[in-house]
């Protein structure tokens, strides 16, 4: 089970969440050649909560961050800043206590970055934490090509997938395309926590 303690042991504080999260959207917004209004057009982020964002003053909910990283077409984890992907070597390991972790302020949701060596493969693995009657929220499609598979720990997730919703007990796993609107729920008053796999075929 994910440890809780309110700050997440071995994790980042939120503050330096943002701090990392806001340099990397401002990075990326820059590379593109985007103005703030341009990123918020495509993003439907306002303006004002951009500009916090790149100035780390605000750390962004799971779904404006989904929909940040989907507007400058990058992953979450390119985002919140992931260890090296490089596999140069036998193997790459990623201590727990590296392990980047985004907090989302307002739910308690979190997304633990277990892939040591991210998108080798073409993949990478998540570990995602629901606190009791937490939502996601719907969060942005993916480009195509890209699917999901998750495999419940503990507790009972809801999975809605473009209309569709299933209901996963702990052992549980689904597949699904992730190229439609796609969100996870905990409708119990216990916590859920689940491994996702994210794949991307170009």
């Amino acid at each position: 089970m994910v440890e809780q303690d309110g700050n997440g042991p071995e994790a980042p504080h939120n503050d330096d969440l943002a701090g990392a999260f806001g340099a990397n959207v401002r990075q990326r917004r820059e590379e593109a050649g985007l103005t703030l209004e341009q990123l918020s057009t495509r993003s439907s982020v306002s303006r004002a909560m951009l500009s916090k964002v790149e100035r780390g003053e605000k750390s962004p909910t799971i779904g404006v961050a989904s929909r940040i990283a989907h507007a400058l077409e990058a992953s979450l984890s390119d985002l919140i800043g992931g260890p090296d992907a490089s596999t140069s070597g036998v193997a790459v390991v990623l201590r727990k206590s590296d392990r980047p972790v985004f907090r989302d302020p307002e739910t308690g949701f979190e997304r633990h970055m277990v892939s040591a060596a991210p998108g080798a493969g073409g993949g990478e693995m998540i570990v995602h934490y629901l606190p009791a009657q937490v939502s996601t929220g719907l969060l942005p499609a993916y480009p195509p090509g890209a699917e999901k598979q998750l495999v419940v720990l503990e507790g009972t997730l809801t999975v809605a997938i473009g209309g569709i919703s299933e209901t996963l007990e702990a052992g549980d796993s689904i597949f699904f395309q992730a190229d439609a609107d796609h969100g996870f729920a905990n409708r119990t008053d216990t916590p859920c926590e689940y491994i996702m796999v994210i794949s991307r075929r170009t």
